[in-house]
């Protein structure tokens, strides 16, 4: 089979499509053809050893895809040659074919498409998470997402709109921020032409209830003082390559929340019940996943710049029917 491979540390132009053997399903595991993969800011920081873990080359790198299964091994339940399924993992994920275990599978919705299916993995379940268990937002809330055209920040919005936020989109271009609009946002910033702490204070004069901050940088301040009293701020990653440092007089003056989410930090029952909503919403059509671009395999170096580089708008994909 054809797959992606980092051979060595660098920048996305060290990857290059090689031929590899996949070994037979071991007990656990299954195999999974895959149709298409989704390209996410971790592949591009763990491709230059930059991530929090490392992986020793080579490697193939990839978090996230969706196939149909194609190998069962020894004692699996719950899934069969044919189905069609979505996986996530560190990485491996830019091959024609995997094998995984089977417990880092799911199946997909009737009626989602196989891309979409690709598109809906990490960053939506990670946006949703953040806005159910960590930023509590409820119907009628301020929310502001920083890096709003992004694909954590994109499904934000989307889903910050689906749970009846008012939706205030920060990012970096026209064009991101038109598909926030699009997608429901209330108020879009363009923050490279403003003062941003100015412009929140403008469109939201009372104050926000809750921050989701993707990016980091000099971004993550003038957002922490937007928030009212009592306000949640969401840290979920540093997109921007830099860990802002915080003024905890903020945190005390306001009294304001800082979290950060992780996916091990939810309850177990609050994790289920927020990813069965997750599928419901994706079943039903009422979230549906911004595909930005799609890239063959021979052109991962290409995806992967374009992630790198902050060009992404929502979701981009790996073709590998």
């Amino acid at each position: 089979m054809r797959a992606a491979v980092c051979p060595a540390f660098g920048s996305p132009e060290v990857v290059r499509i090689e031929q590899r053997d996949v070994p037979p399903a071991g007990r656990g595991q299954v195999g999974v053809r895959v149709d298409a993969a989704a390209v996410n800011f971790p592949d591009v920081l763990l491709i230059a050893d930059s991530y929090q873990v490392s992986l020793r080359p080579p490697f193939v790198p990839g978090s996230e895809f969706a196939g149909v299964v194609d190998e069962v091994g020894s004692g699996v339940d719950g899934f069969a040659v044919g189905d069609r399924v979505t996986g996530t993992g560190i990485a491996g994920a830019f091959a024609e074919r995997v094998v995984v275990d089977a417990a880092s599978l799911a199946a997909v919705p009737d009626g989602l498409d196989m891309f979409a299916a690709a598109a809906s993995g990490v960053a939506y379940h990670t946006a949703l998470h953040s806005l159910r268990s960590m930023a509590r937002v409820r119907a009628g809330d301020e929310l502001v997402v920083l890096g709003a055209g992004g694909g954590v920040g994109l499904a934000a919005v989307q889903l910050g709109v689906v749970l009846g936020a008012q939706v205030t989109a920060v990012a970096s271009s026209p064009e991101k921020l038109a598909a926030a609009s699009r997608y429901g946002a209330n108020h879009a910033i363009d923050h490279r032409n403003v003062d941003l702490r100015a412009a929140l204070r403008d469109v939201i004069p009372a104050g926000a209830d809750a921050v989701l901050d993707p990016v980091g940088g000099g971004l993550s301040e003038p957002a922490l003082r937007s928030l009212r009293r009592g306000g949640r701020f969401v840290t979920v990653g540093f997109a921007s390559g830099t860990i802002p440092r915080i003024p905890l007089n903020l945190v005390l003056i306001k009294g304001v929340h800082v979290l950060g989410f992780q996916f091990q930090d939810v309850p177990a029952e609050e994790f289920a019940r927020t990813e069965e909503e997750m599928r419901t919403l994706l079943a039903d059509r009422r979230v549906v996943p911004h595909i930005g671009a799609v890239y063959p395999l021979t052109e991962i170096a290409a995806a992967l710049r374009h992630v790198a580089d902050g060009r992404a708008v929502g979701k981009v994909l790996i073709d590998l029917r």
